[in-house]
């Protein structure tokens, strides 16, 4: 039967706390009425057990067997309680409840049918105790241990206490078909509601995809009949021309977006600099003349280089859609601080900082969901692309915004050692 392996180094662990715990109740107990002799025996022992745990700690450091180790652990355990049960007095104590522990602990790090024979293990060892103890084959620990008991009596107690283990036994299998049983349904059921889901989100992207394109479609439509009139004059048809290319790119900067999240493409990693790709993306964005007058760029970008390890167009997505939507935020005009900080081992942290209205705290839980865009002429895909890019890096993304305040939006990555690491491993998950 499979082991895994941290069950069995917390079994290693949990049995060092217990036995450390023993170890300083047997300090306290020093001052009471318990013999001397008691506690130098219980001393050995548990130090005995201490070192025994590094030799199981050794073992499950350098050896394979995880299975083999836990049953062989388990079995020790018994041998342990079967000689505290001993000290304590044997059936007059009250010990022997110690082994039900042990079952219960192979039920959980072996499996529920291993509690079934480490009971027959824990009633075989105790009653061969209890009957040495009777029949005098067995020397009490101590002299005044001995007390006259009936042999009813002995074998009612050791028959109650047979019965203990293997209804504990027998509870923890139940308990765990049971649950195993409920594992599986919430499993199957989370599958059909996975599955349900994504249908219900596939035909919601269908119905935005065909509201996105049907608009700019249909102006195209309008603009080319009107062309292949012939009618109406050079300028009209220049503006017509001019419509026609203007939503065509519309259409195709959706559907290339679109694609981007759903389906992004094997981008190729090189050394890069992200304040050099920064500028190149202001430059296209001037030349669109979406960056006015009126609008402000601050910040460190440009004092140097900010070397790092990607994609060129993934990064350059990034900026496109983060300054745009700052853009479109500050209608009015305002300021756009963008700030890099080098953070040496614990990565880069991009910042981007504007004056612009702001957004509610609906409008920040739905920022990253495709087609949730605040704005009119946004298709609200620009974010989730943006979303979707940072989590290939291993990376985190942060925004704080109010209504009238502005928006900042702080992008954590990883050193640039850990990005391609981080970008296999997410399309692993994929």
């Amino acid at each position: 039967m499979p082991v895994d392996r941290r069950k069995l180094l917390a079994m290693i662990v949990i049995r060092a706390i217990v036995l450390a715990l023993l170890l300083t109740t047997a300090v306290i107990l020093e001052s009471t009425a318990t013999s001397l002799r008691s506690l130098t025996v219980l001393y050995g022992l548990v130090l005995a057990y201490l070192a025994l745990s590094l030799v199981f700690l050794a073992f499950y450091l350098w050896a394979g067997g995880q299975a083999a180790q836990a049953f062989f652990q388990i079995f020790f355990d018994l041998l342990l309680v079967t000689v505290l049960v001993y000290i304590s007095g044997g059936v007059q104590g009250s010990l022997h409840i110690l082994y039900v522990l042990v079952i219960l602990s192979a039920s959980y790090f072996l499996s529920s049918r291993a509690a079934y024979v480490v009971a027959a293990l824990a009633a075989i060892l105790f009653g061969m105790l209890v009957e040495g103890l009777y029949y005098g084959v067995i020397p009490y620990f101590q002299p005044e241990q001995a007390r006259t008991m009936t042999f009813t009596s002995t074998l009612s107690t050791l028959i109650i206490s047979w019965a203990l283990f293997f209804a504990v036994a027998f509870l923890v299998n139940s308990m765990t078909k049971r649950l195993t049983r409920a594992q599986d349904e919430l499993n199957r059921v989370q599958k059909e509601l996975l599955v349900k889901e994504s249908q219900a989100m596939a035909g919601r992207i269908a119905a935005q995809i065909a509201h996105e394109i049907r608009n700019p479609l249909t102006a195209v439509a309008g603009a080319v009949q009107v062309l292949g009139s012939g009618e109406g004059s050079e300028f009209e048809r220049r503006d017509l021309t001019r419509i026609v290319l203007k939503e065509t790119e519309r259409v195709s900067q959706t559907l290339e977006q679109f694609m981007d999240l759903v389906d992004p493409r094997q981008a190729e990693f090189e050394p890069i600099d992200l304040s050099a790709l920064l500028q190149d993306t202001l430059f296209m964005i001037r030349r669109s003349e979406d960056l006015n007058g009126h609008i402000e760029i601050r910040g460190n970008h440009l004092r140097g280089p900010m070397p790092y390890y990607g994609s060129p167009s993934q990064f350059k997505q990034v900026f496109w859609n983060l300054i745009k939507n700052a853009l479109r935020a500050m209608p009015s005009g305002g300021a756009l601080t963008i700030d890099f900080e080098d953070r040496k081992d614990s990565g880069l942290r991009l910042r981007f900082t504007d004056t612009g209205r702001g957004m509610s705290e609906e409008a920040r839980r739905k920022l990253f969901e495709p087609f949730q865009s605040g704005f009119e002429s946004g298709r609200g895909l620009g974010m989730a692309v943006v979303r979707r890019v940072v989590d290939d890096y291993r990376g985190r993304i942060e925004v704080a915004s109010d209504p009238g305040r502005g928006t900042e939006i702080i992008i954590d990555l990883p050193p640039a050692t850990a990005a391609p690491a981080g970008k296999a491993a997410a399309r692993q998950e994929n």
